[in-house]
């Protein structure tokens, strides 16, 4: 990480966790309400092949039966585990405001490819010994063009083994190329870019409402 893309990473990451504190607040509090504790949820994930972190979310889904141990992506096997408040944090990608302070610790960057399970990694140890070179982020090139095609894809899976199967074969791939794309040619200006797309995905689809239960839902693609 070159030491202009640091800098960036703070300042836009402070000057959004001041801005944005009362929102982060009030969604910690609709939690506690509607589905208690706990509210957060820190998940292991690789900042580089070798070197893991704790990425810091909230919580958007209920525990795992007891007994059971969730591992891999989120398809629509674990649907049944998310009420609509859940699929509105995962939609807006709300559950991800408190990523803004692993950029602050420096586990990741604003912008770059979502940081893998670890499993993933060790699965694919050259394709992500290329994408890791550069720091994980928690939007980026693959996040803004390839998300849609990964929920859709995902949503169908009504096993753990089928999810974790459909996202090494038509997912994890497809997502690196992009990620490699973006390494190629990264810059602060590609930085800006991307953040503003991502905050214009996110304002057009704040204003809709929490999935009806009669409806069939689809859940977002996104890493339990």
């Amino acid at each position: 990480m070159t030491p202009a893309k640091r800098t960036f990473d703070l300042t836009v990451s402070i000057l959004l966790l001041a801005l944005l504190w009362p929102v982060l607040a009030a969604l910690i509090l609709l939690l506690l309400v509607k589905e208690g504790r706990p509210v957060f949820y820190v998940a292991e994930r690789m900042r580089t092949p070798e070197q893991s972190f704790g990425l810091i979310k909230l919580r958007t889904m209920r525990p795992a039966p007891y007994g059971t141990r969730a591992t891999g992506v989120t398809g629509g096997d674990k649907s049944d585990r998310m009420s609509g408040l859940h699929r509105m944090l995962r939609r807006t990608r709300a559950d991800e405001l408190p990523q803004l302070w692993n950029v602050i610790r420096g586990d990741i960057s604003l912008v770059g490819p979502r940081p893998p399970l670890r499993i993933y990694v060790e699965a694919f140890p050259d394709l992500y010994a290329a994408v890791l070179r550069s720091r994980p982020g928690i939007t980026g090139l693959a996040s803004l063009r390839y998300h849609a095609t990964e929920e859709r894809l995902l949503a169908h899976c009504r096993s753990a083994e089928e999810t974790d199967a459909v996202y090494r074969r038509r997912c994890v791939p497809r997502k690196a190329r992009l990620d490699l794309i973006y390494q190629r040619h990264a810059t602060v200006c590609h930085d800006v870019s991307l953040i503003a797309e991502t905050a214009g995905r996110v304002l057009r689809l704040a204003p809709r409402r929490f999935p009806r239960k009669a409806r069939p839902r689809r859940v977002p693609a996104t890493v339990d």
